[in-house]
């Protein structure tokens, strides 16, 4: 049985500005219907990666394809099956709900006969029905990412770019735009998503990491966990988090801030665990809680990043 045709097919994708390399030979391939998430720090690559993906900016190296048509060659054949939605929601704060929608829909294309139903799935997937004679610039930012992302998806495209999507996002409207994501994925649209939230990671079905215009590492959540973590991970918990990490840090322990905690690698958590303890509580630092943990995806990508 023939593989089917992959919904993005990157070989050897690069674009330099000048001297400066922001995107340095990646390839990669994403399946229809997947969740893919593209995942690094700012100033990685990722947007860059997508502007090339999306045929708004010329590879100067490489190529690749998307819906199989090609991003060199077939810029506007590509525009014409994707939808696009940067971090910063792609709306007119000055126009109203029902304005915005309308303008979209003519942008995308959407046929006289479908903008009325278009429109109304638009309204009730962003849950603002009531609200389409309101200044989109009022939304609240929940609101206004999910209109975003319906606009993105009036002419139904079979592809998807989102561009760092949740940033400025709060964790509340964070998780329920990721369930919408993961709507669309299950009817049959292929999502690529970039984001810095290395917590989203676990949403996406497969991941790249992005170092400095490189992809370090690439495969699904647990994957990666599994190939690049050979490591185990205690999470600290003490009320003096910056003392500490100092502490661990002259004591050659690998540190990181974790949210509220601290995240230390070490080769055995069983030994690690009283002998970090006594090293804390020697410094005059109480420790509320020591435990080995999963490792998370920043996890990861910090191992990967000290390793290159």
């Amino acid at each position: 049985m023939q593989k089917p045709e992959p919904a993005v097919d990157v070989h050897e994708l690069s674009r330099t500005f000048g001297s400066f390399t922001a995107v340095d030979k990646i390839s990669l391939q994403v399946a229809k219907g997947e969740i893919f998430g593209f995942l690094g720090p700012n100033g990685a690559g990722k947007s860059t990666t997508i502007r090339m993906l999306c045929g708004l900016l010329m590879p100067t190296g490489g190529g690749g394809t998307v819906g199989g048509y090609d991003i060199r060659t077939e810029p506007e054949a590509v525009k014409n099956i994707i939808g696009y939605m940067s971090q910063k929601f792609s709306l007119y704060d000055d126009l109203t709900v029902e304005e915005n929608i309308n303008f979209f829909g003519g942008v995308y294309r959407v046929p006289k006969e479908k903008k009325d139903s278009r429109k109304a799935w638009v309204l009730a997937m962003a849950g603002i029905e009531d609200k389409k004679g309101l200044l989109t610039g009022t939304l609240p930012t929940g609101f206004k990412q999910r209109l975003a992302l319906g606009c993105a998806l009036l002419h139904e495209p079979p592809v998807l770019f989102l561009d760092e999507p949740t940033s400025g996002v709060d964790p509340l409207s964070r998780r329920g735009f990721w369930n919408l994501i993961r709507e669309m994925a299950e009817s049959g649209t292929t999502i690529f998503v970039t984001t810095h939230h290395m917590e989203e990671a676990d949403y996406c079905d497969r991941l790249a990491l992005i170092y400095k215009g490189q992809i370090i590492a690439e495969g699904a959540p647990m994957e990666l966990r599994r190939n690049y973590m050979k490591r185990d991970i205690l999470e600290i918990e003490t009320e003096r988090t910056v003392e500490a990490l100092e502490v661990l840090f002259k004591n050659g322990i690998d540190s990181a801030i974790f949210g509220s905690a601290l995240h230390a690698t070490v080769e055995d958590a069983g030994i690690s665990a009283p002998r970090i303890r006594h090293m804390l509580e020697s410094s005059g630092i109480a420790v509320e809680r020591i435990d080995k943990v999963v490792p998370s995806l920043e996890d990861v990508f910090v191992t990967l990043i000290e390793a290159s």
